[in-house]
């Protein structure tokens, strides 16, 4: 099989570290043009861009801004023209116990990220992709959403289990306009946002739970997400793809 994404134009977010940077750089070893969306590493963001060649460029947006989600929208199709795959990447995993002081404002921040950014960039992206009678977008979730998450992380949890319901009512929704929707949904994986978690718990702990002998790593994702955007697995629209080592299974 092989996989040909020359003249496709693809957005990630969350692309200049993880599972973005390594989805960025495979859809540009495929000839995908990649829009590298980041926060606050310009640097590392310009890294991957470069490393993925095919003219693809970086936008910096803070997506717990509902306006600057627009403004990443607007600024990468001024820059490309049009998008053929958008990929919601970019999340927060927050540690905030019951009882912290800035409960509230932590599970804000967590909903407007992971949950409310996804939301407004699926809703642009439906319109545009409309207008061109296909498109296709992929939701990164979490294990989480379907088995819970501890103490801690109750906001994390509820935002991705808010993601995955959003991906399969968009594939329900907006099949005949030729728009397609995926999850894939990762368990631990070792990267710079879990590093501390994985120093606290240590390797050994978090592979009890695993059915192969090594961390999930963002290389083993990116792959899966370019299969979907690529159209070839168009008929499992509305699915969620768990790439967890097998620590939850369905």
């Amino acid at each position: 099989m092989k996989i040909d994404l020359q003249n496709k134009n693809i957005l990630v977010t969350g692309a200049s570290r993880g599972i973005g940077a390594a989805i960025a750089k495979e859809l540009g070893t495929n000839g995908a043009r990649v829009a590298i969306h980041y926060n606050k590493e310009k640097e590392t963001a310009e890294d991957v861009a470069k490393s993925s060649g095919n003219g693809s460029k970086t936008f910096k947006a803070n997506l717990q801004d509902p306006d600057n989600c627009e403004m990443l929208f607007k600024d990468v199709l001024e820059e490309f023209g049009y998008l053929d795959a958008i990929i919601n990447n970019a999340g927060t995993a927050i540690v905030s116990p019951l009882d912290s002081e800035n409960w509230i404002k932590e599970w804000d921040e967590t909903i407007a990220i992971n949950l409310r950014a996804v939301s407004i960039l699926c809703n642009l992206a439906i319109q545009h992709f409309k207008t061109r009678q296909s498109g296709r977008i992929i939701n990164i979730a979490s294990r989480a959403a379907f088995r819970g998450d501890t103490a801690e992380f109750l906001a994390y949890a509820a935002s991705k289990g808010g993601v995955v319901s959003l991906s399969r009512s968009i594939a329900r929704a907006f099949g005949k306009d030729g728009i397609t929707c995926f999850v894939v949904a990762p368990g631990w994986v070792k990267t710079d946002m879990a590093e501390d978690s994985i120093k606290e718990y240590g390797e050994e702990f978090i592979l009890q739970g695993n059915a192969l002998d090594r961390l999930t790593e963002p290389d083993d994702i990116a792959p899966m997400v370019t299969l979907l955007a690529s159209g070839l697995a168009d008929h499992a629209t509305g699915t969620s793809i768990d790439i967890n080592a097998a620590s939850y299974v369905h």
